[in-house]
């Protein structure tokens, strides 16, 4: 199964950093899936739930505003603020 990267931060915590083979996400502009190899992307976020589903299951963290960016096969979630 292909994976890429994913680190989840906000300004008080690192919330996750880890290998993934999907996240999902709801941007300014709709829902959003990435999966290993998507084209580059920057989005903003709107305040709702990403979901990184790894080899161990899926972790779901509630962001408030911030934005996604994926190049290179790694996925950034800066969050405003998350847990």
């Amino acid at each position: 199964m292909a994976t890429m990267m994913v680190h989840v931060v906000s300004p008080e915590a690192r919330l996750f950093s880890g290998e993934a083979s999907e996240v999902y996400a709801r941007s300014l502009d709709g829902e959003i899936g990435i999966l290993p190899g998507h084209q580059p992307a920057l989005l903003a976020l709107a305040d709702a739930p990403v979901r990184v589903k790894t080899a161990e299951g899926t972790q779901e963290f509630h962001v408030r505003g911030g934005f996604l960016s994926f190049r290179d096969n790694v996925l950034t979630v800066l969050a405003d603020s998350a847990d």
